[in-house]
């Protein structure tokens, strides 16, 4: 069975967009099974439930849980992985005589997840952990111009880190709303106005963008150039 596995910050972009809505038909197309971890699970619905601001979001999430658009994953391998993961990631970079902890254990427990069953791919905008999986030396430099210091780093971990993660696929936010606009999820929101379309598309790309998910202005421009034809 085909499977994604999904961080909190997507699905907190779409709540916050809302978007949430494109999830069912798109699990549809997809023929398979969304999931989030336990850990996850906190971050969306548990914690968010206590702040009266965020209780809403919260609400709507626990609602595609509980008619099982996402599905809750939680297994001994994920509880023992994710500690592991998480210890060899923040400690592969070391600056200020510090080991650099530059993730967090939901990310590494999505991560554990789809180590376990083989998922298809990991939704996941958060920049740092997608760029330790895909191109750790780029987010080297990124960090060594952005705090301005000789930054270490131990290269037993990456390697560890690189050869647990090298056949995990991310897929962000940015791409989920894209494929919604191109499979004619996103329809109803088609109006009258000028460019309606090209608009619609624009519109949600800017809006994950602006709620989290890490990228460029140079890559919506590219996305609307191919989708909104």
């Amino acid at each position: 069975m085909k499977s994604l596995i999904f961080d909190a910050g997507p699905i907190i972009s779409l709540a916050t967009n809302n978007l949430l809505q494109i999830l069912p038909p798109l699990k549809e197309r997809f023929n398979g099974r969304f999931y989030i971890t336990k850990s996850v699970k906190k971050e969306l619905v548990d914690r968010p439930f206590e702040i009266k601001k965020f209780k809403f979001e919260a609400i709507q999430v626990e609602k595609l849980i509980e008619e099982g658009i996402l599905e809750v994953i939680d297994t001994n391998f994920i509880r023992q992985e994710t500690p592991r993961l998480l210890d060899t990631a923040n400690n592969i970079f070391r600056a200020f005589n510090h080991s650099m902890r530059i993730v967090h254990p939901a990310e590494m427990s999505v991560i554990s997840a789809a180590l376990e069953i083989k998922s298809d791919a990991i939704i996941i905008d958060e920049k740092t952990t997608r760029l330790l999986m895909e191109n750790p030396r780029f987010l080297l430099e990124i960090m060594r111009k952005t705090l301005h210091t000789p930054i270490g780093i131990n290269e037993s971990n990456l390697k560890e880190f690189r050869d647990r993660t090298k056949n995990i696929k991310a897929i962000r936010s940015v791409e989920l709303v894209a494929v919604a606009y191109e499979k004619g999820i996103l329809n109803q929101y088609i109006t009258k106005i000028p460019d309606a379309k090209k608009n619609l598309l624009e519109s949600v790309l800017w809006g994950v963008k602006l709620n989290g998910c890490a990228v460029s202005k140079e890559e919506i421009e590219q996305i609307i150039k191919t989708e909104a034809l």
